[in-house]
């Protein structure tokens, strides 16, 4: 997934006020995808450009030990978490933090072909719904606008700001579903990627620091 992975990032700042700011949440929601893009760009992971090797995505993700599996997953969750807690001293903001990294995973199970693994063995898992567009387009796109509807119920502030981050979301989004494929991997297209993902959380930040959750006084 692309923008679905914030998805948890909204439902996380929707369900509670002691959730970190939505800016934090976006880093969470898609931090293994940080880390492997760094990683494939000193060489610790690697990707290739693979024309077909899904309906709508030509990324074969071959060796993604460290990030994208279940483990190293996890091992990220509970180092942001512990981030989280040493700088903000909030134990339920860090658990939840913790878990929107960990979602990144589940919500990749949905989409990759068979390439996540548990523990960074041979045995790789993946439901594969990128290649059956009618489902995985309405579905990314229900979870996104559904938990940042939520958000925006949940919190008071202007609407204006929201509303721009989610037009640029869908924005990013049509271009990454209707766009030139990439042709090759390489020092471009992950600088790309995480380029994309700092637009999206600078302008998340900015979102968070105009709306408070309704459940907090004042």
């Amino acid at each position: 997934m692309y923008i679905g992975h914030w998805a948890a990032a909204f439902a996380a700042g929707a369900a509670s006020p002691k959730a970190p700011k939505l800016g934090t949440l976006f880093v969470a929601a898609q931090l293994v995808d940080w880390g492997f893009f760094t990683f494939a760009a000193i060489g610790v992971e690697a990707m290739r450009v693979e024309p077909g090797a899904t309906v709508m995505n030509p990324m074969d993700l071959y060796h993604m030990p460290y990030t994208h599996s279940l483990i190293g997953c996890g091992i990220w969750a509970l180092a942001f978490a512990a981030i989280i807690l040493a700088t903000q001293r909030n134990i339920t903001g860090a658990w939840i933090a913790g878990l929107v990294v960990l979602s990144h995973w589940f919500t990749d199970l949905l989409v990759h072909r068979p390439d996540l693994t548990f523990a960074g063995g041979d045995a790789k898992v993946g439901l594969g719904l990128w290649n059956y567009p009618y489902v995985a387009i309405p579905l990314e796109l229900g979870l996104t606008i559904g938990a940042f509807a939520w958000y925006v119920r949940q919190t008071r502030g202007p609407l204006m700001p929201p509303m721009i981050l989610m037009g640029l979301l869908l924005v990013m989004q049509a271009i990454n579903w209707f766009g030139p494929e990439p042709e090759e991997a390489g020092l471009a297209l992950y600088l790309t990627a995480l380029v994309s993902y700092a637009v999206a959380t600078f302008f998340a930040y900015w979102v968070g620091t105009t709306r408070r959750h309704k459940r907090l006084r004042g």
